[in-house]
């Protein structure tokens, strides 16, 4: 697997884990090595001091035989500090020239007048260098021997009487060295152990919000892509203009979602008002034959005041049915009446039948108590749509309840039904025709009260829920059509 292709919630932290680890590994190792160099340095200085202080007091008595006193002398440091100190020597002894033992602070190890030579390879090499070298190096280190050397010339004023030797015990010189890289290592793990978790968190809490926002670009290939929250990423860096740049990015696209909506339904809507415009040509000469009639009829006279009545409303049903045909027409511009008070009484007496029929009661709430200036078939149309469509709507026994108010220059109707809601799918299409939530109905007159509101400059809006349905309309007053 390439750890590169991985997503950056991973790769991120993963990352910066490894070059955390590595860089402390690298400082430890360093560490480690200054603690090694600094170690030998230290023994090899002291060594070399006492072992050139010891020479110098060597001097007298290895010019005169004194080999008490030179044991008297070696013995001294060998019980000198602690046990396991860096500094103590393992053994000190003195050869003469010709690399005999002059004196040893171990004689049963290194008997007196003694070949150094004849204790083994190592004592041979030691033998072998100090020969070689007139002045021998002051720390003498063989590779894979378990001791250190350090030998300086027993003399004085150019006269030579020997070497001083003395060993020290490279495990003890290891085992001061593992116990100060155990404690740089344990520093070392707590180093990692408070740096690797905040990597991750830093590294999660950047590339998870990457991560969020390279999945919602890829969606905009099939739609409107979401709008991250506001915590998603809340700083203001080159990453938070990034979100910020993606979130206009996003509103952009819904704006241009909802214009390409309202442009799909219009022309949807001027290819069906131009049906209708047809067919309401056709209607509208059988209507105003009828109309004639009812007029002839009137004029006649002689008619008691119930026939009247009758045939007054319905003049004002055939008046509607004409301004309903003509409101199909969507340029179509009516001439009518102002809107009446009787208008309302009118409607809930034309759909008291339609009422009974499903066991519905009907609720009206005016306050009109005065001529306004809206035309009065298209307001009664708005109205007998919206109140038809909640009757059929609501369950058996159900209520619909309307209300009519007059404030300002603005005439508000709501209606409400209980009884089944719209489906989600439909409110976006609520308006359109054809469409409805009944299979019995149409789906034209929510579309021809469409139409009316807005060639009136009004609005209508709808929500349904919990088993409520509600339309609202507002219309303003104080201009007629014409």
């Amino acid at each position: 697997m390439n750890l590169l292709n991985l997503s950056f919630r991973y790769k991120t932290p993963l990352w910066g884990s490894i070059l955390i680890v590595a860089a402390t590994l690298a400082v430890s190792a360093s560490l480690m090595n200054q603690a090694y160099d600094d170690l030998m340095s230290d023994l090899l200085n002291s060594s070399t001091n006492l072992s050139r202080t010891l020479a110098k007091t060597l001097f007298p008595t290895m010019m005169h035989e004194e080999v008490w006193r030179a044991f008297e002398i070696i013995r001294a440091p060998l019980h000198g500090g602690p046990d396991g100190s860096l500094v103590q020597p393992e053994m000190i002894f003195a050869l003469d020239n010709r690399q005999q033992v002059f004196v040893s602070g171990q004689p049963k190890s290194l008997p007196l007048s003694a070949d150094i030579r004849q204790f083994g390879e190592e004592y041979a090499q030691l033998a072998d260098r100090i020969v070689a070298s007139p002045e021998p190096d002051a720390a003498i280190i063989f590779s894979g021997s378990r001791h250190i050397y350090v030998a300086v010339p027993v003399a004085e004023e150019g006269a030579r009487l020997g070497t001083l030797v003395i060993v020290h015990s490279k495990d003890v010189f290891m085992a001061r060295f593992k116990s100060v890289a155990t404690r740089g290592a344990v520093i070392g793990l707590l180093v990692l152990t408070v740096l690797l978790p905040i990597n991750w968190y830093w590294g999660q809490r950047t590339a998870v919000p990457l991560v969020q926002l390279a999945r919602s670009i890829d969606s905009v290939a099939h739609g409107v892509p979401p709008k991250l929250p506001l915590e998603t990423y809340a700083y203001r860096d080159e990453l938070g203009q990034l979100f910020e740049a993606y979130g206009l990015m996003v509103k952009a696209l819904q704006e241009k979602a909802l214009l390409e909506q309202e442009m799909i339904r219009s022309e949807r809507l001027a290819a069906v008002g131009r049906l209708s415009a047809g067919i309401a040509h056709e209607i509208n000469n059988p209507l105003g034959g009828m109309l004639v009639a009812l007029d002839n009829f009137k004029r006649r006279g002689g008619h008691d005041e119930r026939t009247l009545k009758t045939v007054a409303m319905i003049e004002r049903g055939l008046t509607q049915i004409r301004d309903t045909v003509s409101a199909m027409l969507v340029e179509a511009k009516v001439k009518s009446r102002d809107l009446l008070p009787h208008d309302i009484e009118d409607l809930q007496m034309l759909l008291a039948g339609e009422a009974h029929k499903r066991s519905v009661s009907i609720h009206m709430d005016s306050d009109i108590a005065a001529p306004i200036a809206l035309p009065a078939t298209l307001v009664r149309q708005i109205l007998m749509n919206l109140l038809l469509n909640a009757v059929h709507a609501s369950d058996t026994s159900g209520t619909v309840r309307c209300k009519v108010r007059h404030a300002g220059d603005t005439l508000t109707i709501e209606t409400e039904n209980t009884g089944r809601t719209i489906p989600p799918e439909l409110m976006g299409h609520l308006f359109e025709p054809f469409i409805s939530s009944n299979d019995t109905g149409h789906g034209l007159g929510l579309w021809v009260t469409y139409q009316i509101v807005s060639q009136l400059g009004g609005q209508i809006t709808a929500e349904s829920r919990d088993g409520l349905t509600r339309f609202s309309v507002s219309l303003p007053t104080g201009e007629k059509l014409s």
